[in-house]
């Protein structure tokens, strides 16, 4: 028998057949983020995420479907098992130290925006809007915590579909950019009207605590200042950590409500061990024993990672199932973008008033 008809290993043959699905993936990652380098879109705060989604779609609903048969096996990897390694390493993007700058105010404020905005999430998309709960968890999810990032950590945990993700990412990019351009434009509002008392570093933690997308409280912070900007993406960070407790905590209150329907049996409680990882990661990162160098490659990586995982989740989603979503996704995304800038400066408001 000859060598070249022995049979290949197991493991050679699952990631030959891999292969070509990573290879889209990666090519659409690559294009995103050279797109997102452009003056214009990094201005407006559109990132490689975003870009990486939309290109995802625009192939998955042209090209895609020739070559689905092949590249199947590496766009499923993509979209489950890079998306978990890229939320673990989204760990290197903050510290323990973060927390500390914005004090004991900053956590509280995060908190309460992050738990009143899913809460209202979960309420008015099932009870006002009739929607499905999967859809209304990742919507809020996505509003809550940080866009489209928290909402694909959410799926494995809310288990939805790879339409109910995608039409919660684009509520996340519609809202998240509409803000990017108002919250400037309040604070000027403010200011020109003699309205409330609120500085660059007040305006930070507001945009940071309420806004979606970290590239886009970086876009809405530096409309003002750069100190408005620094202290704003410190907010932002202290609510990215939120997202791993969160998951946890939303795994448990799934399960309990699993095993309280009819017929159920044990419910099983999914674990998002890569949520811990999260937070093992930025523990080690709040250390600083790794070099800058070694950090700021491995966050580049981690953009590619991410990228991918959008790109496939791009490439798997037809348009008709934006279509079929209908209008119900951003009606609660609105009133959700609604609920982030009005009680969200409620509660900043509030809490800086009660701690002084």
């Amino acid at each position: 028998m000859s060598t070249a008809s022995l049979p290949l290993p197991p493991l050679i043959q699952r990631w030959r057949g891999r292969l070509p699905g990573l290879l889209l993936t990666l090519l659409v990652a690559a294009t995103a983020m050279g797109l997102a380098t452009l003056p214009w879109l990094q201005a407006h705060g559109i990132s490689a995420l975003t870009l990486a989604i939309v290109l995802g779609i625009a192939l998955g609903n042209s090209v895609y479907p020739r070559i689905a048969a092949q590249a199947a096996p590496g766009v499923g990897f993509s979209k489950q098992w890079l998306l978990r390694t890229g939320i673990v390493l989204y760990g290197l993007r903050l510290t323990f130290q973060d927390i500390g700058q914005v004090g004991v105010a900053g956590v509280l404020i995060d908190a309460l925006v992050l738990a009143s905005t899913f809460a209202l999430a979960w309420w008015a998309g099932t009870r006002w809007f009739g929607m499905d709960r999967e859809s209304a968890l990742l919507i809020g999810a996505g509003s809550a915590i940080c866009g489209a990032a928290a909402v694909m950590a959410a799926e494995p945990v809310v288990r939805g579909r790879a339409g109910q993700v995608t039409v919660a990412v684009a509520t996340v990019v519609v809202f998240g950019t509409l803000g990017m351009f108002l919250y400037p434009l309040l604070y000027q509002l403010n200011l020109a009207h003699g309205g409330l008392t609120m500085g660059e570093a007040a305006y930070g933690v507001f945009t940071g605590s309420t806004v979606h997308e970290v590239a886009q409280v970086v876009a809405a912070g530096r409309a003002v200042s750069e100190g408005a900007a620094d202290t704003a993406v410190i907010a932002k960070m202290v609510r990215v950590m939120m997202l791993a407790p969160f998951l946890v905590a939303l795994s448990l209150l799934l399960a309990r409500g699993r095993a309280t329907q009819p017929g159920a049996g044990r419910a099983a409680i999914v674990v998002p061990w890569f949520a811990f990882g999260f937070v093992a990661v930025a523990g080690i990162n709040s250390l600083h024993v790794l070099p800058s160098a070694v950090v700021a490659a491995a966050i580049d990586v981690d953009t590619v990672l991410l990228a991918m995982a959008m790109a496939a989740l791009g490439l798997t989603t037809h348009v008709s199932v934006l279509r079929q979503a209908g209008l119900k996704p951003l009606m609660l995304a609105l009133l959700l973008f609604g609920w982030l800038i009005g009680g969200g400066l409620a509660i900043n408001l509030g809490v800086h008033a009660w701690l002084g």
